[in-house]
């Protein structure tokens, strides 16, 4: 096989990555009903696993046997409950607006003797001690004995220590108490500020104090460090602190819940993970489960060990239930509902063959890597829908965009006619922008509908497809369908003057690698470098697969003649106006055909050094489909470490869920590396972004649709299955 050799000399370089379990997390969303119940201020779980709320509507206890929360307080009594908590035997106690009550197994019981409102809960020595704005109350056994508040009335946060004292936030500064008396810090020498609305202590033993301006932390009762949003935080609001069991520390605050062991910080937030991003409280069950008390709801938030295999299983098991439609097509579907996707749709777009294409080499790359026949079934399949995509059309070789039954209604872009007032209006908007009244046209059967004004993207998506194919996964007769129809596609674009014609004899919007647009028309400067590699590898593909000589000529006509050599040298564009994450997909799916099968060590230079152009404008994007297929091509080792990093945290969710960084305050807003969109200066990791794919730039702040759509998965598939084959990450060890 042709890619052996080079298979071979990167293992040479590569030291192959185990594929080790890992610790996913997974997020389970709950409304507890009403806006007001929904308003959580407080969880706590009991010995028994339960979990149980305080709300603005009263306490609440979450039924896992039927996974609905349940009021445990009389509708007559729906009043705010403000803290939960659990003493050191598993007992749940909850304050309230009128006094506190202990969580029984059917409900809650009021405590005698306190009829004031309790913000606040801790335990010393055997004996709850509740905290108000109006006294501090004693609480063993059936007694219950009153004293007077030691501290500033806005109480939101206790916590006792092992000298048997207690530190009590307030919104006016820090209060320590003891036997000794009481001491109270507010200026700026003692803490960030005088607001102060958590306390935890750290593993090891420091403690962490939150509040207005982050986190300060104290040593043997001295200030001795402190963690603002330039560490890590994401809001300069820090609204409670919780220790974890595996010691990371949790920070709730209004964009968001963030974790950190001291070094490392994620953030969870938007609605992939939680049901609204103001975090009030965390609470830990027995499981490790961190429940997550938020202004909409309360989140789940799950742990297990996986592997990259199984994760792999996982994102294919969705791609395969609801991404594959008639005739084959692999694209992102459509929810009804947001987010949930038991109401998923089917959908068309325009990109549908393009991404097939990708979809299609995923496929091969796992057939190399495991001989799964289901893997070139599902290959096979998928070229039988690109294939189909262009004899549809009735041409001798014009592949139309996409295709749906004839009944399926609503189309995405569906035909219009245009006024001559509304031409003029698109035409000086963009003057390359073609007027097509009929983009949807009927086969010749009546049973589909086609799409034409196909795309640049669409034909070099194709011709990814079709070359690993070939070279992968296609037995004989595959190989003679691919011969056959890869000849019907070059051959039309050839005989269109390096065009794709459309049904009207002009060449669609994008479809243009022709010397005299790309090299005499400055309208098609800003494709110049990238349409001449597409269009070179096209016909390098077409060679190798044929093995007809006409396509090595076509191919040295444009090297020699038109002066495609210097396009190719500005493959990869750095100009503001002209830079998309766009066109570096496009170079990713065109470099693979020119870089593995030309033999003259001239051209082999040439295309490196546009390579190495193009990766150094994209290796700091976390794409493992970039850093694998740089390495694969150019021999150099790969970039594991972020590389692993994104396939394992990526998340297995794949709604595509609005996630806004903009109000966060550790990252800084750019218009870097494109100019178009607000950026931001770091790159967060991919559970801290939305889902997307590799067409879209990963640095933009605000990403995603809402919820209404679900991804296909492929753009992780993609760069785990060529690990997979090229050596790079080896396979799970499989237990005996």
């Amino acid at each position: 096989m042709l890619l052996l050799p080079l298979l071979l000399a990167i293992v040479t370089y590569a030291q192959p990555a185990a594929d080790t379990p890992f610790l996913q997390e997974t997020a389970e969303r709950y409304s507890l009903g009403s806006s007001e119940a929904n308003d959580v201020r407080s969880l706590a779980a009991d010995t028994q696993g339960r979990i149980w709320a305080a709300t603005r509507a009263g306490v609440y206890l979450l039924d896992k046997t039927q996974n609905r929360w349940m009021a445990m307080t009389a509708p007559e009594h729906a009043a705010p409950a403000f803290v939960a908590f659990t003493d050191a035997r598993g007992g749940v106690w909850v304050g309230a607006w009128d006094g506190l009550y202990r969580a029984t197994g059917g409900g809650v019981q009021k405590i005698p003797g306190i009829t004031y409102p309790v913000s606040a809960l801790c335990e010393q020595s055997g004996e709850i001690v509740a905290f108000g704005p109006d006294g501090m109350w004693r609480v063993k056994g059936g007694t219950v004995v009153s004293q007077k508040l030691p501290s500033a009335r806005s109480v939101r946060a206790v916590l006792p220590d092992r000298n048997g004292s207690i530190w009590i936030g307030t919104d006016v500064g820090l209060f320590h108490y003891s036997s000794a008396g009481t001491t109270w810090r507010y200026d700026e020498e003692s803490l960030l500020s005088a607001s102060v609305r958590g306390l935890a202590f750290a593993p090891d033993g420091s403690l962490w104090i939150g509040g207005l301006g982050g986190i300060t932390i104290y040593r043997d009762g001295k200030r001795v460090a402190q963690l603002t949003t330039a560490d890590g935080l994401p809001s300069v609001q820090v609204q409670c602190v919780r220790r974890a069991p595996d010691g990371r520390m949790w920070i709730g605050t209004p964009v968001g819940v963030v974790r950190t062991d001291g070094k490392r910080w994620s953030l969870l937030h938007s609605l992939r993970w939680l049901p609204n991003d103001d975090v009030r409280d965390v609470a830990f069950d027995r499981e490790g489960t961190a429940w997550v008390a938020t202004a909409g709801g309360v989140s789940a938030i799950r742990r297990r060990m996986m592997t990259l295999a199984e994760k792999a299983q996982h994102y294919l098991s969705v791609c395969l239930a609801r991404h594959v439609r008639e005739p084959g097509l692999v694209e992102k579907c459509l929810l009804q509902v947001p987010g949930d996707v038991n109401t998923w749709k089917p959908r068309d777009d325009d990109n549908d063959g393009e991404y097939t294409g990708m979809y299609l080499a995923m496929e091969c790359f796992r057939y190399a890597a495991t001989k799964d026949p289901a893997a070139r079934a599902n290959a096979r399949r998928a070229f039988g829908a690109l294939r189909f995509l262009q004899t549809v059309t009735g041409t001798p070789g014009f592949v139309a965009r996409t295709v749906i039954p004839a009944d399926w209604q609503p189309m995405n872009d569906p035909n219009r006619v245009y006024t001559d007032a509304e031409w003029a209006d698109e035409h000086v908007s963009d003057p390359r922008h073609k007027r097509v009244h009929e983009r949807w046209r009927l086969s010749q059967d009546g049973q589909w509908l086609w799409k034409g004004d196909t795309s640049s993207d669409e034909i070099t998506g194709h011709f990814y497809g079709y070359l690993f194919f070939y070279d992968l996964a296609a037995d004989e007769q595959d190989r003679a369908q691919v011969r056959e129809h890869v000849r019907r596609v070059m051959d039309y674009i050839i005989d269109g003057g390096y065009q794709l014609r459309d049904i009207d004899g002009r060449h669609t919007r994008w479809g243009v690698w022709s010397p005299d647009k790309l090299n005499a028309d400055p309208d098609w400067a800003p494709e110049r470098g990238i349409n001449s590699v597409e269009i070179l590898s096209f016909l390098k593909a077409t060679y190798h697969i044929t093995g007809d000589a006409k396509y090595e000529r076509e191919y040295r006509k444009l090297l020699d003649e038109h002066g495609y050599r210097e396009n190719v040298k500005r493959a990869k564009t750095f100009n503001p106006a002209w830079r998309t994450h766009i066109d570096d997909e496009l170079l990713a799916l065109a470099f693979p055909a020119l870089l593995l099968y030309e033999t003259d060590p001239e051209l082999k230079q040439l295309y490196r050094e546009a390579l190495d152009t193009w990766y150094e404008g994209v290796k700091r994007d976390q794409n493992p489909w970039f850093h694998f297929l740089y390495a694969s091509l150019s021999g150099s080792p790969p970039e594991m470490e972020d590389s692993l990093m994104f396939l394992r945290d990526a998340p297995l969710d794949l709604v595509r869920w609005t996630v806004d960084n903009t109000r966060r305050e550790d990252l800084k807003l750019v218009r870097s590396p494109e100019m178009e969109s607000w950026q931001t200066d770091r790159l967060p990791p991919p559970s801290e972004r939305g889902v997307m794919r590799w067409d879209g730039n990963p640095w933009v702040a605000v990403q995603g649709d809402g919820g209404h759509t679900e991804s296909d998965g492929v753009f992780w598939l993609l760069p785990y299955w060529m690990g997979r084959y090229y050596g790079y990450i080896q396979p799970p060890v499989q237990s005996r």
